[in-house]
């Protein structure tokens, strides 16, 4: 089971706080799932509400962290997309109402429960306070993965959505 119920408060709790640094040392997860293929692996693991991924291949190696922490660890402010090297980053910001974010909440649980190659951490005080990440290897090698960060606010929330694909 790759569902977290972690007894932590979250650290980012706006999505608007969150940035992106690539290729930088990344802080030690509260969860994390190591996904294989030969000598080929993905590490995915959840922050404060956020999240760090660390993957090679083909003797290389790429990590991409989105978190508050991400600016002062050498990064920026969360961009709608970034690539470079062999590394596409695409992100999505949506404010969606109630309904909207726990069909999203539940349905990201089930998969974290039902299906391989999923992790995620849900935070106290929100049942669809969640960051919840999946991965998987490229055909041509190299690596795939996507994120969804939930921040429940009065009337409804926001999800922040990440997809990032790498190949060395």
């Amino acid at each position: 089971m790759t569902l977290h119920v972690l007894d932590i408060e979250s650290r980012d709790v706006t999505a608007e706080a969150l940035g992106l640094v690539v290729n930088a040392e990344t802080p030690l997860p509260l969860a994390e799932l190591t996904i294989t293929y030969g000598d080929e692996r993905v590490t995915l693991g959840v922050l404060g509400a956020s999240h760090a991924v660390t993957a090679s291949a083909a003797g290389s190696r790429i990590t991409e962290q989105v978190s508050c922490d991400a600016i002062r660890a050498g990064g920026r402010p969360l961009p709608v997309s970034d690539s470079a090297g062999g590394y596409r980053f695409d992100s999505t910001t949506d404010i969606v109402d109630r309904a909207r974010l726990e069909q999203t909440a539940d349905w990201l649980r089930r998969q974290a429960t039902e299906v391989e190659g999923w992790i995620c951490g849900a935070f106290p005080g929100d049942h669809t306070a969640l960051t919840a990440l999946t991965a998987t290897r490229e055909h041509s090698g190299g690596w795939a993965w996507q994120t969804w960060h939930l921040y429940p606010v009065d009337k409804g929330g926001v999800i922040v959505k990440t997809r990032s694909r790498w190949l060395p």
